[in-house]
């Protein structure tokens, strides 16, 4: 995949007035500018070609970043960009080849790059191994890195795929949310962890630590995406138990008060979110939360659109922004052909909305998507067996899209 795509047009021309974005803006709208900075190279005036950091990742990564890099470049091309994409390994694949999990040269590349787009991390072979030690924590090092501390995972069913929710269509036609995650802090990252000892016996702790400023900074892109779309933002936290949760909420609330009044602000305990997200889900807009319940909660939006393998996301911040899909590595249907590419390849979409500023590509990757699911085309984790549908595997997904896409 290390190949050049070199047309004269610069991939940075703004946002076309009547573009949106896979259900996260609306017609005419930009992503808020605090949740859509990255590197100097990837402003409007000085970008003269859009390059992609392309990491295949582990498991059935490698066959689906296939196809997304497949729609990527023929995008490129129908649109007369100039696009420059190469493959760098992570994680497990990078460890097979005797490397770190995050390799110098990968790290130089991301910096380097536009944007990175991204496989699924993990292999089960490093289950067992210290948190610290394992391979697909490399990708918490990059968000980290880039300080990419604004996730976007947008849930907004497919109508040709409402029959495959597990919930009733007429709870989920019209749903369209936005889960904005905070991505580098919180229990994932703070400070003490790991395994420690005591007359009791060994035991493990990790630490939700969040300041205010990060609180601040996040719920601010939530409210800016809300000014965008239909102006509510629920704050899930669980501050009825954990004294960080209260201070979100209190931070939250002073956000709000201070500068977003126009926004509708319900707060909602964790539990009770995960509850209604399958009971009412048309009842939210944008959701904001902390990392690791930001995790949960996007896994079950993802039910919403009937597959994990539906749900693309955009994680943006400081730095190069990284684009990967929601789900797993899904070790046990490696190599086999049976892996759904599209919410990698509706990630390559959101990277051309939010890295290369031109939602137009983006709508066109979403459009073709669509036309592919409309045309019946299945692959076995959205089949329902009705009639009219089309059991195909990896590639042959992403052939259907790219035939609509052309």
């Amino acid at each position: 995949m290390a190949m050049r795509r070199t047309v004269e047009k610069t991939a940075a021309t703004g946002f076309d007035p009547d573009a949106g974005d896979f259900g996260v803006y609306p017609a005419g709208k930009k992503p808020p500018a605090s949740a859509d900075q990255s590197s100097g190279q990837n402003s409007e005036q000085n970008m003269k070609e859009f390059k992609v950091a392309v990491i295949p990742g582990d498991g059935i990564g490698p066959e689906i970043i296939e196809s997304a890099v497949a729609v990527t470049r023929e995008a490129a091309r129908k649109f007369d960009i100039k696009l420059v994409d190469a493959s760098v390994p992570a994680a497990a694949q990078a460890v097979d080849q005797g490397l770190p999990p995050l390799p110098d040269h990968t790290l130089k590349l991301c910096r380097e790059s536009n944007a990175i787009l991204c496989g699924p991390f993990g292999d089960p072979r490093w289950d067992n191994a210290p948190p610290a030690e394992r391979p697909e924590r490399a990708k918490l090092q990059l968000r980290k890195i880039f300080d990419l501390f604004a996730n976007l995972r947008p849930v907004k069913p497919v109508p040709a795929l409402l029959e495959a929710s597990p919930l009733r269509r007429q709870l989920i036609e019209g749903v369209d949310i936005l889960i904005v995650r905070e991505l580098t802090g919180g229990l994932y990252f703070g400070e003490p962890r790991g395994y420690f000892s005591d007359d009791k016996g060994r035991y493990g702790v990790n630490t939700m630590k969040y300041h205010a400023w990060e609180v601040e900074r996040i719920g601010k892109v939530a409210f800016e995406a809300a000014l965008l779309r239909r102006k509510r933002v629920h704050s899930a936290d669980k501050a009825n138990a954990l004294e960080v949760m209260q201070l979100w909420r209190e931070t939250v609330s002073k956000v709000h008060t201070e500068q977003y009044k126009q926004v509708d602000l319900k707060h909602i305990f964790i539990d009770n979110c995960c509850m209604q997200l399958v009971s009412e889900p048309l009842q939210f807009d944008v959701i904001v939360s902390g990392n690791m319940f930001g995790d949960i909660l996007s896994d079950i939006g993802a039910e919403i659109t009937g597959s994990l393998g539906m749900l693309p996301s955009a994680s943006l911040g400081a730095g190069t922004p990284l684009f990967e899909p929601v789900h797993g590595s899904a070790p046990d249907i490696a190599g086999q052909n049976k892996a759904n590419p599209l919410a990698m390849i509706l990630t390559a979409s959101m990277m051309f909305t939010h890295a290369a500023r031109r939602p137009d590509i983006g709508n066109a990757i979403d459009a073709a998507v669509a036309r592919a699911l409309d045309k019946g085309y299945r692959t076995r984790d959205i089949a329902t067996g009705a009639s009219g549908e089309k059991l195909v595997g990896t590639r042959e997904m992403g052939e259907a899209v790219l035939k609509e896409l052309s």
